[in-house]
């Protein structure tokens, strides 16, 4: 298994700042579910990591901030029989998650308006449905 976790071509964290605990899980495994501590409870210190800059890790903590528990972010995984593939797993998925926080913003939307040509589309089609419905009504008057 690798020690470090490698997010980005620029951004690896040392293992030295992940937590692993294991606990009994649920689900298929038979009698060994009840004997092998195969979950698995992935915890990073996003708000306390040396490893990231300064500004990625305020643009980390804002977008992870529904996820974090005093700026740490737990990751479970129990979804394999095998502790080390619940492991791997985990670590993906902290992986995924931080290359998204981390992600640069979008570019603005640079705002536009309609063209001449598409005002005058929709006022024409106005026009059409406001004579059809005219031309249905029944003229109270007249009668």
């Amino acid at each position: 298994m690798p020690d470090d976790l490698r997010v980005t071509d620029r951004l690896l964290i040392p293992d030295g700042e992940l937590r692993e605990r294991f606990s009994r899980s649920s689900g298929p495994g038979g009698q060994g579910v009840n004997t092998a501590d195969s979950r698995v409870e992935l915890s990073f210190d996003v708000a306390g990591s040396p490893s990231l800059p300064p500004d990625l890790r305020a643009r980390a903590v804002a977008r992870l901030a529904g996820r974090l528990v005093d700026g740490v972010l737990t990751i479970a995984a129990s979804e394999h029989r095998a502790q080390l593939a619940n492991r791997e797993a985990a670590r993906e998925r902290l992986v995924e998650l931080l290359r998204a926080a981390l992600a640069p913003p979008p570019p603005p939307r640079r705002p536009t308006k309609p063209s001449r040509a598409a005002k005058q589309r929709r006022l024409d089609e106005k026009r059409r449905r406001s004579e059809l419905k005219k031309s249905r009504r029944v003229d109270r008057g007249q009668q």
